[in-house]
């Protein structure tokens, strides 16, 4: 059987489609204070906490000469647009049937997510078919000391489930992400952002990751 000891979800740009929810609130809080967010950026906030985003746009908007709002001004301009956008997203092709053929294997399952309990809880209120995976690891998890790019997130959740993480497979759409779950020592597959070239792909993302259009594509049987 072609199958890992558990497989480890991202959530946002691979289970749901909140990516473009959060690029546009990003790209209008940024704005509101003279910065205009590109693509690239828009990409390296991707799968990060929300507090280590703040903090990064600051910077940005600190290094184009503009005046640098703190962290609370930037947020109350940020949250209020993606609170009103994110119940909006759809689940990701074959996003629910990935996790019902991990149910029907056997196969553990956890959610290793970058959003916090209340952020969460705004995504998934229409998506009951989340409730199935098994664990969640969270943005802010009182046991968790750093978070993606850093390993952290994936090797707490392989030690909940009991499982050694390169017997896991993790399922990731950005470069912080790819980068934690590799860090961590798991088998990476990556579910590529639309519009990515190959140079850019190879540029941000680790070597060894198996790269997907879609999730339809996973090779679990």
């Amino acid at each position: 059987m072609n199958a890992p000891a558990a497989c480890l979800f991202d959530l946002d740009g691979l289970l749901l489609d909140t990516e473009p929810c959060h690029a546009r609130a990003w790209r209008e809080a940024a704005r509101n204070f003279g910065l205009e967010l590109t693509e690239r950026q828009l990409l390296a906030l991707r799968g990060r906490r929300r507090l280590d985003n703040v903090e990064q746009v600051c910077r940005w908007i600190e290094a184009s000469g503009r005046n640098v709002p703190d962290g609370q001004t930037l947020m109350a301009v940020q949250q209020p647009i993606a609170r009103r956008l994110l119940p909006e997203a759809l689940a990701m092709p074959g996003a629910p049937q990935l996790l019902e053929r991990c149910h029907e294997l056997a196969v553990a399952t956890a959610l290793v997510t970058s959003s916090s309990r209340e952020s969460l809880a705004i995504k998934t209120a229409g998506h009951p078919w989340l409730e199935q995976i098994d664990l969640r690891v969270l943005g802010d998890d009182p046991q968790l000391e750093a978070g993606k790019p850093a390993p952290d997130p994936f090797l707490l959740a392989a030690q909940r489930l009991g499982v050694n993480p390169g017997d896991c497979w993790a399922f990731e759409d950005s470069p912080a992400g790819a980068l934690s779950a590799e860090a961590a020592g798991c088998r990476v597959h990556v579910l590529l952002p639309p519009g990515l070239g190959v140079e850019e792909r190879d540029r941000l993302y680790p070597g060894d990751c198996s790269f997907l259009d879609s999730l339809h594509e996973v090779p679990l049987s």
